[in-house]
């Protein structure tokens, strides 16, 4: 019978989960940080109506990802860019990515995507809501190795959101760290 393959990732936090919980002073295991979800989203912005661009967006984050995509409308109207509630063209696509596929997405952006980006000198540490939810943005999508020379002749941006559950700014930074998140060095 052959053994259930696990992803690297998430082994690494069932193995370090008692160190992790002596680090955040936690009297429960239930306490700790834990990655529940990761979202990868772009807006097509004012190219909602070129039909190449977000077919391309939504190539891009299918094959980046693995899973399908989703369409966003838009939640309200605003006269000054012509959107209308509902209506029209998506004004974003995203994809939703749980247990196994999200710890190998996040094994792959944080060892072969970030590495990739021209003058990466670390992600910032600022990026915590209260939450202890933690967003990245990529200015091109070409950083991960799954993209071909046709699908990058149209660029654009990824917003890449870790939603954390038990998440403390603190305890939120010291489980990324624990995957190898590369922060910003500190100004001291």
């Amino acid at each position: 019978m052959s053994e259930k393959y696990i992803p690297r990732l998430k082994e690494l936090y069932s193995k370090e989960a008692k160190n992790l919980q002596k680090e955040l002073n936690l009297e429960n295991i239930n306490q700790l940080p834990k990655l529940e979800k990761v979202i990868v989203s772009c807006g097509v912005g004012k190219k909602r109506e070129d039909k190449r661009f977000t077919e391309t967006v939504e190539l891009t984050l299918s094959k980046i990802t693995g899973q399908a995509t989703t369409s966003r409308l838009a939640k309200k109207s605003i006269a000054t860019f012509k959107i209308r509630k509902g209506m029209g063209a998506p004004v974003g696509y995203l994809t939703t990515l749980r247990n196994d596929k999200m710890y190998e997405f996040v094994d792959r952006l944080i060892n072969i995507a970030l590495p990739h980006v021209r003058d990466f000198h670390g992600v910032p540490r600022n990026s915590f809501d209260k939450q202890g939810n933690y967003s990245l943005g990529l200015k091109e999508q070409t950083v991960f190795p799954e993209i071909t020379f046709e699908d990058s002749s149209v660029l654009h941006g990824l917003e890449i959101t870790f939603i954390i559950k038990n998440g403390s700014k603190e305890g939120s930074t010291k489980l990324l760290e624990l995957f190898g998140m590369p922060f910003e060095k500190e100004n001291k």
